[in-house]
């Protein structure tokens, strides 16, 4: 392997591939961050693309981005970008706001011309001067050039050859970085190996791309990253939605249920519907519905006859939904339903995160209707919350909702194939009671939850449906004092999850006057804010919740150990308003954004700085 005449050692760095919606921004930034998990270093991936299904070409409307952060101690996909890999003009002039002071920028200068310019909307022909780019290591690869030359043997149209340039900048990139090109080689010959002449089309853009970094090494630095010292086992490298999908297959495991999802293709939860799909080999059952509401219903149906019940969507979705989630409350059917939020109102930014759906998944049913709330917080604990939720759904008799965000389900991380005895048994309620003499809403002295018959049991016919219950019989019931115990039931059988749920943890300053609060896809860049001040020797420490409805049990005494409280949401304080209901003793201060994008590291660090200098 070629070496540059300056090797710049780094812990971490990042890099964002960005170009137009069709250059293959995120198959190259995918497979360059499977090396880097291969290489043992840990990663966090940011996608970032455009709604539209085709933004005008060239325009910045359809400018698609792939962050990757890698090194040791990763735990964002980086606020910054120290290498950019820039397609075309709108990739640079979208892009170099994020880019660090002296950063490296590769460019394909074949397409800096002047119709390219005026869509990116340059001012002038000179980019580089323009965005007073003088500062920065800038590699003016002719990419389009070079790929045509690499393939000019090959009998291929133009569409097909310029389809293959996103190999010739990820070759450049392994270079730049010291990593083999071995392991996106073998996919190569996997992915195209039916097509012999695009197979070899990428195979051979993508060794002129990294013979392209031996040529400039004595012009060019390249980049050392160590890698991390992992724990021993079999890694993958990971999204959210992938995640989420395989936690159920465990709890499917776990339970002995076959496991059922009703669902409807929406962005950005489709990919958890498409996963499972795909598993017929491990018994799962895939209904794609006409729509959000048949989807729900079926999975209620499919609990109903004895299966681990589920359902995938994001915010308009779920709202869609609700009316069917409070027939499961009513019915006490387990159910999981998976909300992905992303940007709204309406249909809103479907390819953007946000934390907005959070007081939709707490109070969006009419009635009292009391539903357990959980979210993830990073892409790879999704299969935790995903089998967690999973578990007090069957165990509990009573529906889940899981939030995750589209931050979580597109972003990527290294993630440790857990061993068998990680996850605990899940024991499903079946009944107890005597053939004939079968109660349904009998209940459970722990749990409070009733027990679970499915069709077909003989001597345990029951009713069931929306209309109120008899406490005991199951018989439909319209007396006023036995829909108040019954209310009062159903909200004491949630309170009851709180028993079942781990502590409230803090990490960082034990000590600390600020507590930094959390919830949900923020915790990597909170956690990394928090860690960043106490090295520097402000006392801060962060809570984040996991668990929302019900809180956990030491909430209250958490909270009360600190002087002052900063609730941090992608929203407009949906947490921080329920945290002034459940705990009004405490004053919360909030620090807000909306913007489609996570929070950055410095702009949280900024804002603590000041909370603690007030």
């Amino acid at each position: 392997m070629g070496k540059s005449s300056k090797v710049i050692e780094v812990d971490k760095i990042a890099v964002r591939f960005s170009g137009d919606s069709g250059d293959g921004m995120q198959l190259t930034g995918t497979l360059f961050s499977q090396t880097s998990a291969v290489y043992g270093n840990d990663i966090s991936t940011f996608p970032d693309f455009p709604a539209d299904i085709r933004a005008p070409q060239g325009t910045i409307g359809g400018v698609s981005g792939f962050q990757v952060h890698f090194g040791q101690g990763v735990s964002t996909p980086g606020d910054l970008t120290d290498v950019l890999v820039a397609m075309n003009p709108a990739a640079l002039k979208a892009n170099v706001r994020f880019m660090k002071p002296g950063g490296t920028i590769i460019l394909d200068v074949d397409s800096f011309d002047t119709k390219g310019l005026e869509k990116a909307g340059y001012k002038t022909d000179d980019p580089i001067a323009e965005d007073q780019l003088d500062g920065y290591n800038l590699i003016k690869a002719p990419i389009t050039t070079l790929t045509k030359e690499s393939v000019k043997e090959l009998d291929l149209d133009n569409k097909s050859v310029l389809r293959s340039k996103n190999m010739f900048a990820l070759g450049l990139v392994y270079w730049l970085f010291n990593r083999p090109i071995a392991h996106t080689q073998a996919y190569i010959k996997t992915k195209f190996g039916k097509n012999p002449a695009i197979m070899q089309a990428n195979l051979l853009v993508l060794q002129a791309g990294f013979d392209y970094g031996n040529n400039i090494q004595a012009m060019t630095p390249s980049y050392h990253v160590s890698p991390s010292e992992n724990r021993k086992g079999i890694y993958r490298n990971l999204n959210g939605n992938i995640a989420a999908a395989w936690g159920l297959l465990l709890a499917s495991e776990k339970s002995g249920l076959p496991l059922f999802l009703g669902s409807y293709p929406i962005t950005p939860a489709t990919e958890i519907l498409q996963e499972l799909a795909a598993r017929k080999d491990l018994g799962v059952k895939v209904f794609q519905a006409e729509d959000e509401i048949a989807g729900v219903c079926t999975a209620i149906g499919a609990s109903y006859s004895g299966a681990l019940g589920v359902t995938s969507t994001s915010g308009p979705g779920l709202a869609l939904k609700t009316e069917a989630i409070g027939l499961a409350v009513m019915a006490e059917l387990p159910l999981v339903v998976v909300n992905v939020q992303r940007g709204g109102p309406s249909t809103g930014l479907p390819t953007k995160t946000e934390q907005s759906d959070l007081l939709q998944a707490l109070f969006g049913r009419n009635g009292e209707s009391p539903v357990v709330v959980m979210a993830a917080s990073t892409p790879v604990n999704c299969f935790d919350y995903a089998f967690y939720a999973a578990k007090i759904a069957l165990e509990h008799m009573i529906p889940v909702i899981l939030l995750t965000d589209g931050f979580l389900a597109n972003g990527t991380q290294q993630w440790r194939v857990p061993d068998e005895g990680d996850f605990p048994a899940i024991e499903v309620p079946r009944t107890r009671q005597k053939p004939g003499e079968f109660q349904p809403y009998l209940r459970n002295e722990d749990k409070l939850n009733r027990d679970w018959v499915v069709p077909g049991m003989k001597g345990y016919e029951h009713r069931i449906g929306g209309l109120e219950k008899d406490a005991v019989s199951g018989n439909i019931s319209h007396d006023g004092p036995n829909h108040h115990l019954m209310v009062s039931l159903r909200q004491q059988k949630l309170e009851r999850v709180a028993h079942f749920v781990p502590a409230l943890e803090v990490v960082g300053d034990a000590s600390a006057d600020l507590l930094v609060v959390g919830w949900g896809g923020t915790f990597g860049h909170l956690f990394a804010a928090v860690e960043a001040l106490n090295k520097e020797g402000r006392k801060v420490a962060l809570a984040h919740f996991n668990y929302i409805n019900p809180l956990p049990l030491n909430t209250a005494e958490l909270l009360g150990r600190y002087k002052k409280i900063v609730v941090c949401e992608l929203n407009m304080g949906q947490f921080a308003g329920f945290l002034r209901m459940k705990h009004p003793q405490f004053s919360y201060e909030q620090f807000n954004k909306v913007e489609g994008q996570p929070f950055t590291v410095q702009e949280l660090k900024e804002q603590f700085v000041k909370l603690m200098e007030a």
